[in-house]
This record gives C-alpha cells, structure tokens and sequence, in this order.
C-alpha cells in the first residue's frame, strides 16, 4: 500500500472513531436523578430532590461517541438519613422508588432500555429496621460515599450488581410518567428493596444506536 492510500486510511480512520450521534433520552425518576455521559454532566433533574412528591419525566439529547458510558444518580425523597418522609406527621412513611429510561437514535428508534443489565450500587438504605418509626433516633442505615471516578468509563464496575426489575403495579409510577408513552418492554429499575434503597448509582454502556 502506498504512502497516499495509507494516509486516507488514516483519515477514515480518525473520522469514523470521532463521529457522533445524537441520541435522545426519555426518563422518569422517582425522585430525583443526575445524568452523566461518560463522566459529564448531561441532565440534572431541574427539581429540587427536596421537593415533595415529585415524579419527573424529562425528554432531553446528547451527543455521543460509542460505546458510550451512561451513568445515573437517583434518589428517592427522604426527610433525613432515617428514611423516612413527613415526618412529624400522620403521613410518615418510608417512601418507594423507581427509574426507567428509554434511548432512541436519529431515526427514532428505540436501541436500549432500562433492564437487568444496568449495574446499580445502593449508597444509602435506610431505615434498616422499618419498626423504628416509634423511635426514630433508633433508626439504622447504611451510608457509603460515593466511588471516585464511578461514572467514568474506565471505572471498575465488575463487583456492582446488577438492577432489580419491578413490577409497574408495585412502583405504581405517576406524576410525570403519565405524559408519555412507553415500550412495554421497558423496565422499572431499582435496588432489590423499593423502600429501604434511597439512593443509587446506576451505570451501563450504550452501543452504537
């Protein structure tokens, strides 16, 4: 092969390796969710995790190189570290989570789901024993920080275990989810305990869309 025809290839080369796609996210979260595309920041939900019943949907796009690393934080409201929400009041309660998504390419068509082979680690679970409520100072959790690097793409995951898939009758998903259609082969994702898993960190590479 001549020097001419080597340096094409190279080029070709470079370009394919640098082509981007638009890809559009469809995602509802319960409560609260930050979204990162190969360690930065795409999406942050725009209310507050602070908010009371707040069940959000978001429609949003992003320019990707494949794979590309998706990686997601989510939290369910919580009033503090005891688990509990309304506290104080006679609708105390630990709450339930749930996230999904859906991905489509510029042809808009669905190429990945939330499924069993997201990774989720659980960062906080609490109440560890639910009979505290009488006794919220006997409240136990458990609280990890956050891995460093985690939503990059070299980050080790390979000890993360993998999502749990719930049933749309046991999230009983509302709110925002209601303002769009969804794939009934798209799954409900969380830890394996709805109510004591409050806050995760979910990661899985997408293929070429």
């Amino acid at each position: 092969m001549n020097k001419f025809a080597l340096a094409l290839v190279s080029v070709l080369f470079v370009s394919a390796s640098y082509a981007q796609e638009t890809v559009s996210v469809q995602l509802w979260a319960d409560n609260w969710f930050e979204f990162y595309v190969d360690g930065e920041v795409v999406m942050t939900d725009p209310v507050s995790v602070t908010t009371e019943r707040s069940f959000n949907a978001e429609v949003f796009e992003f320019e990707a190189d494949f794979p590309a690393q998706v990686a997601v934080h989510i939290m369910d409201y919580k009033e503090d570290d005891t688990g509990f929400e309304y506290i104080g009041s006679r609708r105390m309660q630990m709450g339930d989570g749930g996230f999904l998504a859906e991905f489509r390419n510029e042809d808009g068509d669905i190429f990945a789901t939330t499924s069993e082979e997201w990774l989720c680690k659980v960062i906080h679970q609490a109440p560890l024993n639910p009979g505290c409520a009488s006794d919220l100072d006997s409240c136990q959790a458990n609280i990890l920080p956050e891995p460093a690097g985690w939503t990059q793409a070299a980050f080790d995951d390979s000890d993360w275990p993998n999502a749990t898939v719930h049933s749309s009758r046991a999230v009983r998903p509302h709110g925002g989810y209601s303002n769009y259609s969804w794939q009934p082969d798209t799954d409900i994702i969380w830890g394996e305990d709805l109510e004591i898993d409050n806050t995760l960190l979910c990661r899985f590479t997408l293929e070429q869309g």
